[in-house]
């Protein structure tokens, strides 16, 4: 795994004079493994969250159905291309 030194975040601190610079240093090393898979894999969520926003429409429409196969078969219908 590629890591960044805690020499050179602390070198940077001191070098710039600036204590924001460690903080965001400090910020993205805690998080460095998401950040590096991200570069690997672009795997991205946004199929999945406009598919929740679908549903998430179709449930505010279908206030009131006392069915849940009605509104399961709603579903199917947005996701099938049909309108």
């Amino acid at each position: 795994m590629r890591t960044v030194p805690d020499w050179w975040i602390q070198t940077s601190w001191w070098v710039s004079g600036i204590f924001a610079t460690g903080a965001v240093w400090y910020f993205l090393s805690t998080r460095e493994y998401g950040i590096f898979n991200h570069c690997d894999y672009r795997i991205h969520t946004s199929k999945l969250e406009g598919a929740n926003n679908k549903i998430k429409v179709i449930k505010r429409k279908a206030y009131g159905f006392h069915d849940q196969n009605y509104f399961t078969l709603k579903i199917y219908q947005a996701f099938s291309g049909a309108n």
